[in-house]
């Protein structure tokens, strides 16, 4: 009975297990068909339905099937139009109802036929992936925007996915799905490209494909009414295999609707070995706000994109241009160093690019030596080494490949080489392009190649690229691409070192209405961070401003309390050594509109001042800022900046980015910043604006240096709850 009894209990056990299991499963199952959000049947289609496909190669419906056709789509395609019997060779249907088990649906048809069209192929046909190039959505106005929220929950119920509207298509390596050209030549090892603008995707394909840039995806997501750029960044990563994966990326957005998601992927994607670069348009001018603080009127959104790639590792480039040749040092080693040799044959170009390169941070070093006599005695007579590395308009193929040797197993001061080669079109450079190529396949050091003479030496450079190289056409936008690259950071981690007592922190915020928090509130919240400030009294009243200054001790400052721009209303007084000068310094400050107390403070003595500065960017979080204080941060402009968390290596990174740095380390006898102090100070603010998103403005300006430490002397904190 006993034994029974357990034995049944035990089946009893294992069937409900097995029920948990199973129900676990289901959730865990319909998580990830949520959670995944690029099915392969947009990736990988085994059948592509084009709906409104035409013969006509002007229309998108005409060019999307011919792109298909030329590209070598392997698996099924079909076509519906009523009106054509035949497209492009293929057999058309006159219905969409007519189709069965299609993976993609690629949609050419006027806007208002497409909701009906696609409650047939999610509801009837089992479709779960669609392209939709039709125009006349969100983009159209308030009509548009009502019917691409229809189209998106039609497909989002049948638990589908939807590229566009009004796209351009996409490109993958088993179809080009895209109506616009050109048509890159596709390989799994090319650039990954996603693009929020069709137009600008071609135009930037325009720029690459000719320098011989090769692509393993391009999307472009129009109006990205379910699946915007960020998404195509998740799915990277989210499908990255080291092995198979592209690992250069390449981004045009003109709005980052989910930065930390942007952040999330890419940082993930640079770690696991991808290099990734990017356009970002459409920033917005933070000069057109109203602000109230110091930050307020230096941050803006532009600011926090800029301080997003950086966080991100990503590379920021300022055009189409710009980032194909990105592009193209991304598909060569990376410099181990900043000591560049330069090649040319033609001393101007290798001026300018001396110019441009050293600009950017780079060092083009004095070649000197037994060594550097040894290789000028087997150039031409007049022909330099010292670097740039001049062989004159007679130097031959043979020549570059010795000047090429000596950089890379005798010249140790150089960790890679730039070669400008181009031609008045009197000779063939043929065989020096194949001789560059097979030194770029041996040599240690990487080699950038400068071809400019895209005219005069065109049949050359076709058979430069056909080798699978890529060229660069201008010497100066290279080196700008090279500075761009070289100092963009490494991704930086999200370490947080600091906890604050989080209690303590509400019940101050509590207490506190919308708008400045009183002087009282700003000491205790820098209390609570463990950031020094200035010792400090408080005077509402004559009564109270001599006893305040006994406890401070002369000589000391008073600040009025009320305006939020003090010394604009001639409200700060410094230097104040007597009681008599004391109250009379106290009543002329009461007298300033808006004035309702005195701060009083001790005078301290600092070489220059600091700032520190936050203010809180819808979607993006905290931007913290910081650079040399005073009335200084808003005449000079010479801060930098970083997104909230900042940990010490990052705040250290914008510390010496500034201009001013040197005077930092000291300069004539000034006195020195403690740079790991005003590190920590960043850090601890960046820990409290985490706990504390109701700031929207913050200054710590300034920021002054009593002996080894850095003391806040002025402190505003705007609330926003």
């Amino acid at each position: 009975m006993n034994i029974y009894f357990t034995s049944a209990f035990f089946r009893i056990q294992i069937i409900f297990f097995n029920r948990f299991v199973i129900i676990l499963s289901f959730y865990l199952i319909s998580y990830l068909i949520t959670f995944i959000m690029i099915p392969k049947e947009l990736i990988e289609p085994k059948s592509i339905a084009v709906i409104g496909g035409s013969n006509d190669l002007s229309k998108p419906g005409g060019r999307v099937i011919k792109n298909i056709l030329d590209g070598g789509y392997k698996g099924d395609l079909y076509v519906v139009n009523p009106k054509e019997t035949e497209v492009q060779g293929i057999a058309c249907l006159k219905s969409v109802s007519e189709l069965k088990n299609v993976d993609l649906a690629i949609i050419a048809i006027s806007s208002k036929l497409v909701p009906e069209v696609l409650e047939i192929l999610a509801n009837k046909i089992g479709c779960k992936a669609y392209i939709v190039l039709s125009a006349g959505f969100s983009e159209m106005g308030n009509e548009g925007n009502i019917l691409e929220e229809k189209i998106s929950e039609i497909v989002k119920k049948a638990d589908g996915c939807m590229v566009g509207p009004n796209c351009m298509g996409i490109i993958t390596t088993t179809y080009k799905g895209m109506f616009g050209g050109p048509m890159p030549e596709l390989n799994s090892k090319g650039c990954d490209f996603v693009s929020g603008s069709g137009a600008t995707a071609v135009f930037i394909l325009e720029t690459a494909i000719p320098m011989g840039i090769k692509f393993a995806s391009v999307f472009t997501v129009g109006n990205s009414a379910l699946i915007g750029v960020e998404d195509i960044i998740e799915y990277w990563d989210e499908t990255f295999d080291e092995n198979t994966s592209s690992k250069i990326k390449l981004i045009y957005v003109e709005q980052i609707n989910e930065p930390q998601k942007f952040l999330k992927h890419c940082r993930s994607l640079i770690k696991k070995g991808c290099r990734i670069a990017a356009i970002k348009a459409g920033t917005t001018d933070a000069g057109s706000r109203a602000v109230s603080s110091h930050t307020g009127a230096l941050a803006g959104s532009d600011l926090a994109v800029d301080a997003l790639f950086r966080k991100a590792g990503v590379v920021r480039c300022s055009g189409r241009v710009e980032l194909a040749y990105v592009a193209g040092i991304f598909n060569y080693p990376e410099f181990k160093g900043k000591r560049i040799a330069i090649v040319t044959h033609a001393g101007g170009p290798g001026v300018m690019l001396t110019d441009s390169l050293s600009k950017g941070g780079f060092e083009i070093p004095h070649i000197k030596g037994n060594d550097a006599e040894k290789l000028l005695s087997k150039l031409n007579y007049g022909s330099s080494v010292a670097n740039p590395i001049d062989f004159i308009a007679t130097g031959t193929a043979e020549q570059l490949g010795i000047i090429l040797d000596y950089i890379d197993n005798k010249f140790d001061n150089i960790d890679g080489s730039v070669v400008i080669f181009g031609t008045p079109g009197l000779t063939d450079v043929t065989p020096v392009y194949e001789l560059l190529n097979e030194k770029m396949k041996i040599c240690r050091k990487p080699i950038l190649p400068v071809l400019p003479s895209i005219v005069q030496a065109s049949d050359a450079i076709d058979t430069f690229i056909s080798l699978g190289r890529i060229f660069f056409k201008d010497e100066v936008v290279l080196a700008n691409a090279m500075s761009k690259v070289y100092n963009t950071p490494k991704p930086f981690e999200k370490v947080s070192k600091y906890k604050f007592d989080r209690n303590r922190i509400s019940r101050l915020i509590s207490e506190n209405e919308n708008g400045f928090l009183i002087p009282e509130f700003v000491k205790e919240l820098l209390d609570i961070a463990g950031i020094k400030r200035a010792k400090e009294y408080i005077a509402s009243y004559e009564e109270q401003v001599l006893p305040a200054c006994s406890k401070v001790g002369f000589p000391l400052v008073m600040k009025v309390i009320g305006p939020v721009h003090k010394t604009d209303v001639g409200g700060v007084i410094l230097n104040i050594s007597s009681d008599y000068e004391a109250i009379q310094s106290y009543n002329r400050l009461m007298k300033i509109q808006g004035a309702n107390g005195v701060l009083i403070q001790p005078m301290l003595h600092s070489d220059f001042e600091l700032f520190i500065g936050a203010k809180y960017e819808k979607d993006f979080g905290f931007i913290i800022l910081c650079g040399v204080g005073g009335i200084f941060i808003e005449v000079l402009k010479d801060f930098s900046y970083g997104l909230c968390p900042v940990n010490l290596d990052e705040a250290s990174y914008m510390i010496r980015s500034l201009k001013s740095y040197q005077i930092f380390q000291g300069v004539r006898g000034k006195q020195k910043v403690d740079e790991m102090k005003f590190s920590d100070v960043i850090v601890r603010l960046s820990a409290l604006l985490e706990e504390l998103p109701e700031i929207k403005e913050l200054d710590l300006n300034p920021l002054l240096i009593k002996g080894d430490e850095i003391v806040v002397a002025d402190a505003r904190i705007l609330i926003g709850k």
